[in-house]
């Protein structure tokens, strides 16, 4: 699997930096102490800036004429270019903004940066900062609350803040979907868009609306018993890619589709039932182990083509996302219903 992390070759370094753990690519600065910002922005490669200039269109008898609408980014380092379709109204948001934002959301009680890097030639950039206290499940399963913010250099998307609670136990990320609440901030590179980058109390507020909803609503999935016939049948319902595929399984018919499908049940189930992450919590065979079964899958089992590919998967609008919230409100349902929420 590929990790698509920028190498620079005027430094000889990927932009990528971890605190005491190294990362599956092993590449970057891995930090033996928690580092201050200044100090991450440096060491992850992230020190760049990155300007906007309009295109020029060289005509056929030589005449080049400045564009008024169409502009291109681009690196003042290594003046390679990260994005050349751009509008008039896009701002650059530089990344030592992005991290000013991570320290005034925390202010006084700091936060605690785990990684960051860049993506690409740097067009895309992620940082990810653990916040202080935990979300308590059970008696032995601890959830750090993190911060997940990343941006873009090249006019494909907007500056997305995400709330991601992360099991200790086993790294999962818990994207989750709690009615009427959004885990995260989406912000325009407009011209204010650093303005409402500062604006930290909304992602503050977003933060203590969540973390006890979560904690209270986890613990009650976590005194829920689930056999391992409604684990597997939860798991078909969230992950299967059509109707047609689950009838298949559920009834027992074969194709080449619901064969390869039943791998991926089947990892999905041996991840929460015998990994050996998951024996080290009392939370393992109940409802919410069934919600750790589908984030862990994703999260620590599944093949992805890079790193990128990852994050979209899983923070943005992507398979991952889509599937672990199905698999939120199927928990939901059986929460409320038992078995028969789930036609069993």
């Amino acid at each position: 699997m590929g990790h698509n992390i920028y190498f620079n070759e005027q430094t000889g370094k990927h932009s990528f930096y971890s605190v005491k753990e190294k990362a599956w690519h092993e590449l970057g600065h891995i930090a033996d102490q928690y580092e201050t910002s200044a100090e991450v922005l440096a060491n992850s490669g992230l020190d760049f800036k990155v300007e906007k200039a309009p295109n020029v269109h060289r005509l056929p008898d030589g005449r080049e004429i400045v564009s008024s609408t169409s502009y291109f980014t681009y690196r003042t380092d290594t003046t390679e270019i990260l994005g050349d379709q751009i509008g008039a109204d896009y701002h650059v948001v530089q990344n030592r903004e992005a991290f000013s934002f991570f320290d005034a959301i925390a202010g006084k009680d700091g936060v605690y940066y785990e990684t960051a890097g860049a993506l690409g030639k740097g067009e895309r950039i992620f940082i990810t900062a653990k916040l202080p206290g935990f979300i308590k499940i059970g008696a032995d399963d601890l959830i750090e609350k993190y911060l997940f913010l990343t941006t873009s250099h090249d006019g494909k998307s907007s500056i997305t803040a995400a709330f991601t609670p992360v099991r200790i136990v086993c790294n999962n990320t818990l994207t989750a979907a709690l009615q009427d609440c959004s885990n995260t901030v989406t912000i325009k590179h407009t011209l204010n868009a650093s303005a409402q980058l500062k604006s930290a109390h909304r992602i503050m507020g977003m933060i203590n609306t969540l973390a006890p909803m979560y904690e209270e609503l986890f613990n009650v999935w976590a005194k829920i018993p689930v056999t391992v016939n409604e684990m597997t049948r939860m798991i078909v319902l969230a992950l299967a890619p059509n109707k047609e595929t689950i009838d298949n399984v559920l009834s027992g018919q074969e194709d080449e589709n619901s064969s390869a499908f039943k791998n991926i049940v089947r990892d999905a189930l041996g991840y929460a039932l015998i990994s050996e992450t998951q024996q080290l919590t009392a939370t393992r065979q109940t409802l919410y182990g069934v919600y750790n079964a589908v984030t862990g899958y994703f999260q620590n089992v599944r093949d992805y083509k890079d790193t990128d590919a990852k994050m979209k998967s899983i923070i943005y609008a992507g398979t991952a996302q889509g599937r672990t919230q199905t698999i939120f409100r199927l928990c939901e349902g059986f929460a409320k219903s038992g078995p028969s929420s789930i036609g069993l």
